[in-house]
């Protein structure tokens, strides 16, 4: 896992893929404790529907203000083509600096897929909680088994190019 901790930036970026919120509730506490104006939040379609709005209204429920996100849908099917389609985004709108959220699990290699778009955007990662995967107990739980696994195979497949 990787965690660079917050850091002042110009966006917080949330990744897409998280189906208990915790990622965009993470993105949320840093723009409102100062970290970044804004959390820009990055949905796959689903449903047919290609909006963000499930997870910022998630947020919303939860306390934040509307005013703290911006949407990204995106119909990436892969950390790989979602981190090209952010950094298209990030170019457009002159930024520099990002707080990259996503699954503690996903840190390290989302990290790097992002890194790899662009060497002039500073990218800091603070890991979202899993409610079914800890660093330190992840061979306790079948799932977390499962989260693991799959995990070393999609980073091996990045490392393959793939």
């Amino acid at each position: 896992m990787e965690d660079d901790g917050p850091h002042k930036a110009d966006v917080v970026v949330v990744l897409a893929g998280d189906e208990y919120g915790t990622r965009v509730l993470r993105g949320a506490e840093l723009a409102r404790a100062g970290y970044a104006p804004y959390v820009l939040v990055s949905e796959n379609v689903r449903f047919g529907s290609a909006s963000c709005q499930p997870s910022i209204n998630y947020a919303i429920e939860k306390g934040f203000s509307a005013k703290l996100f911006r949407d990204f849908p995106n119909n990436a099917d892969s950390t790989r083509e979602e981190a090209a389609k952010i950094d298209s985004y990030l170019k457009q709108h002159d930024v520099h600096s990002i707080l990259l959220v996503t699954s503690n699990f996903h840190t390290r290699r989302a990290a790097a897929l992002m890194r790899a778009q662009d060497s002039n955007v500073r990218v800091s990662v603070v890991p979202a909680p899993d409610p079914y995967f800890g660093p330190g107990t992840w061979w306790k739980s079948r799932n977390a088994q499962k989260t693991f696994l799959l995990e070393w195979m999609k980073t091996i497949a990045t490392w393959l190019g793939m």
